[in-house]
């Protein structure tokens, strides 16, 4: 009996002495908490960046452009120009260019539109052999889905998003503009302001540090790809002048524009040289030409020259270009995209001073 009594009270101090469950299922609960109070967190402020996109949408865009002009405003004001003159000429000239690249367009969209009948009996005519395969889709989506109620509508679908492409509304231009303008104008105090928040010296100094390196790598990437997409427009332009394309200018300057999209605006560029051609060249293998040469064009610029220019310290992972072109084009749209790599930027300068790499190697 004792024995048996020796055995139990020895698998009891056995017990006492094991971790306690309730500290590690305490420890999950608290960890749980945290997840679920950031995931709420990050809930709430993608509601709001939603909710609130009509004023959000251009004062975001206005910082991101503002702080891509900010050297040029502070070159100015060492050679004795205001801050107000110099604001006043980069909107100015922003609105001139925005103006022209619009009245530009304009004229060859609308006509385009108006043709759009025409357009679309010419490209089916042109695709005569995908005839069979769309009707076998169309069996199998009745097959499965059933008959749907059709209603033609004309060609208000097709307007409706080319004018809200097209034509901002004006209140958010107003609210960009204005942004713009004040922020080049007041970003040292501005700057000054935000820096005496914090107490203590380092969190300045670290401050400092992730506003002008997030200048710098902006104000590099944007200049840079902007000259790369006027470049890209001038060989667009001569190249749809080659290939006989009426208005071959207005391609060039759609083509420029457009690049500002990561992966949607060549895409769309694509389409728009595919419409055309089908309508104006009578073979479908020369309405292909140009696509294709535009798409061979702009693989060689995004994968080779582009990379080679700005260098390996503004080039960011294509995945995390290719996310974040996805959340910011389905949160905010067009602009979405415009601010997408911008964004990109400022979060991973900022990541990268609250969070330094230790240059860890890992296994292959």
């Amino acid at each position: 009996m004792d024995f048996l009594f020796g055995r139990r009270e020895k698998k009891y101090q056995l017990a006492i002495n094991d971790p306690k469950p309730v500290e590690r299922v305490d420890d999950a609960m608290a960890w749980s908490a945290q997840v679920s109070i950031i995931g709420l967190f990050v809930l709430s402020l993608g509601m709001t960046l939603y909710l609130a996109k009509a004023i959000l949408l251009p004062v975001f865009a206005a910082i991101v452009v503002g702080t891509t002009m900010t050297p040029l405003v502070r070159g100015l004001s060492r050679r004795g120009v205001a801050p107000v003159i110099s604001a006043l000429m980069i909107g100015i000239v922003i609105l001139g260019v925005v103006a022209l690249g619009a009245t530009l367009v304009a004229n060859p969209i609308s006509e385009w539109i108006g043709r759009a009948p025409e357009i679309g009996a010419a490209i089916r005519q042109k695709l005569y052999v995908l005839d069979r395969p769309l009707a076998a889709l169309q069996e199998m989506q009745k097959l499965f889905m059933g008959d749907a109620v059709r209603v033609d509508t004309g060609n208000v679908e097709l307007v409706a998003p080319v004018v809200a492409f097209v034509t901002p509304a004006a209140g958010q231009t107003l609210i960009f503009f204005g942004t713009l303008i004040f922020y080049l104008i007041g970003q040292q105090e501005f700057r000054r302001r935000l820096v005496m928040l914090f107490p203590e010296r380092e969190a300045k100094l670290r401050l400092l540090r992730i506003v002008n390196d997030i200048e710098h790598n902006l104000t590099g990437y944007l200049s840079v790809f902007t000259m790369i997409n006027v470049v890209l427009g001038v060989a667009v332009g001569v190249g749809a002048w080659l290939f006989g394309f009426p208005n071959p200018v207005i391609f060039g300057v759609l083509a420029a524009i457009l690049n500002f999209l990561p992966y949607v605006g060549p895409g769309m560029m694509a389409l728009v040289l595919l419409g055309v051609g089908m309508v104006t060249f009578d073979s479908l293998s020369h309405a292909l030409a140009a696509p294709a040469a535009f798409i061979a064009l702009t693989t060689i610029e995004g994968h080779f020259i582009t990379p080679a220019v700005m260098g390996r310290k503004l080039t960011l992972n294509p995945m995390m270009v290719f996310l974040s072109l996805a959340f910011w084009t389905w949160l905010w749209g067009p602009m979405g995209a415009f601010l997408a790599v911008p964004l990109s930027i400022i979060a991973l300068v900022t990541m990268n001073h609250l969070f330094p790499s230790t240059d860890t190697k890992l296994p292959e």
